[in-house]
């Protein structure tokens, strides 16, 4: 399949779920992480969902990393540019809904340089046996992936690896690792 035609399999399938199922499937994704050996890093990137693309709830990580009293990245969005901005995630971060759907911090947060982003939890459609991923298509993660060189790059995902191997070109950054109810892909 296509990276077109996979994003049209994956968005179908997760409109298909309730929100119950969501926060099940969310959970499960957040106990299977904690048995990853990550939590020894301070900086941990996160995706804050996009609820009209029916993505994976990260709430549940963002306790655990609170719990662990590790700090919280979470990125704005340039449009312009297709790159992304981090902030660090606080009591007093106030978010805004952008026109994409996409909760963002606002102008006052904390700035935090991609360089200290020790891990990142990547948001995507589909992804495939060797770490390959197919994301919405604009490029913005694979950027800030190359600049910041994180330790770890963690997918989340509803559901298993696709069988076939997914497209490449040379602007891709693989996943490390991709985490889904059922289970944990090794890529590395």
């Amino acid at each position: 399949m296509t990276k077109t035609e996979l994003r049209k399999k994956y968005k179908s399938l997760r409109k298909s779920f309730t929100l119950e199922q969501v926060e099940e499937k969310s959970i499960e994704i957040a106990n299977k992480l904690l048995q990853l050996d990550v939590w020894q890093y301070n900086y941990y990137h996160v995706f804050l969902p996009i609820e009209a693309q029916v993505e994976v709830d990260t709430e549940f990580i963002l306790h655990i990393l609170q719990g662990k009293d590790k700090h919280v990245v979470i990125s704005k969005s340039n449009f312009e540019d297709n790159s992304l901005s981090h902030f660090l995630l606080t009591d007093q971060t106030k978010l805004t809904i952008n026109k994409w759907g996409i909760p963002e911090p606002d102008n006052n947060s904390i700035p935090i340089p991609e360089s200290n982003i020790e891990v990142v939890f990547v948001p995507l459609l589909a992804y495939d046996k060797k770490g390959s991923r197919v994301g919405y298509g604009k490029g913005f993660y694979d950027r800030f992936l190359k600049k910041s060189k994180p330790n770890k790059i963690i997918g989340l995902s509803f559901f298993e690896p696709e069988t076939s191997d997914i497209e490449t070109n040379e602007h891709d950054i693989s996943l490390d690792v991709c985490v889904h109810p059922n289970g944990i892909e090794s890529f590395i």
